[in-house]
């Protein structure tokens, strides 16, 4: 088990492999990612847990039956599974998406209880609504962590921060009446979902805005998040808002990447806040500049836990 100051990350090798190597999804970036963190300086400061599979009645908290049931027994419609998009389907599908599912809980758990950083290297899929997947994403962590937090571990209040470039709108609509989560989207304005769903606060930023307004747009998303006065954040930290990104259109920087997740930690550190990291979304063509981001983020966030738990 990892010490209070180590950042734990959740990993399991599913998280390429459950995916087909013939889908568009860029399933290389987590096997390639842990690479690259074990042969860094951060290495020692870095845990890497195995995820177990989430517990159907965990997915229920977010999630209709019918279609949790349908999804475990590899049963849903082919018109189902290309609304997901992870196509083409392959069996090990089915226990990619329940370790994913239960790296997110148990870094939310361990969150809590030792306070500090804590993420899953995979995730945030804030696409999935209650009784459909869409956007890759098969079932939404995010807000089945949220709900355990708030019915099962006498957490109060929890924000859901998403920094990824398309809108939270599963989030949005299984938590809409949920007053003790805060959903905070920044997104662009004019990407995916084109149907956009209703957050408690969406902050749109049009396209080719670049660092100053991007930034800019996230000091106003922590301000609304601070003044809900979480006792819990869950950071969707997708980095596709990056120029190099091929779904993104927002122009930001790495370094205005970086800059992005300081203000995150700064802010939530200066509160003794538990956060708990959501990979979210990166399709640089070629990855490189994906992992580039994702490399910052979790070797950054490993430095603050340090300074957190001290």
């Amino acid at each position: 088990m990892s010490t209070p100051r180590t950042f734990a990350l959740w990993y399991h090798p599913l998280y390429t492999d459950g995916i087909h190597p013939e889908a568009r999804f860029p399933r290389d970036r987590y096997r390639l990612l842990l690479d690259r963190l074990k042969g860094s300086e951060a290495s020692g400061r870095i845990a890497v847990h195995t995820p177990k599979a989430i517990a159907r009645e965990r997915l229920l908290l977010a999630h209709d039956a019918a279609y949790v049931d349908l999804f475990l027994a590899g049963e849903l419609t082919e018109k189902e599974e290309k609304r997901i998009g992870l196509t083409p389907w392959t069996p090990a599908m089915i226990e990619r998406t329940q370790v994913l599912m239960g790296g997110a809980v148990e870094a939310m758990e361990h969150a809590l209880v030792h306070g500090g950083i804590s993420g899953n290297m995979a995730g945030g899929t804030h696409h999935a609504h209650r009784d459909f997947g869409s956007g890759y994403c098969v079932f939404n962590d995010l807000a089945v962590c949220a709900l355990h937090a708030v019915e099962n571990l006498g957490v109060k209040r929890v924000a859901i921060l998403d920094l990824d470039v398309h809108q939270g709108d599963g989030t949005a609509t299984i938590l809409h009446e949920e007053d003790r989560v805060c959903t905070i989207s920044v997104h662009c304005s004019t990407n995916f979902p084109f149907r956009k769903s209703v957050s408690d606060h969406d902050l749109a930023v049009p396209p080719e805005s670049g660092d100053e307004v991007y930034l800019a747009t996230v000091r106003r998303a922590l301000d609304i998040c601070m003044a809900f006065a979480p006792e819990l954040v869950l950071y969707q930290a997708g980095v596709d808002a990056l120029e190099a990104d091929a779904l993104g259109k927002l122009n930001v920087s790495r370094a205005g990447m970086r800059q992005r997740n300081r203000l995150v930690f700064e802010a939530t550190q200066a509160r003794s806040l538990p956060v708990v990291i959501f990979m979210g979304g990166g399709y640089a063509k070629p990855i490189d500049a994906s992992l580039d981001a994702f490399f910052d983020l979790f070797t950054d966030a490993a430095i603050w836990n340090e300074r957190a738990c001290h």
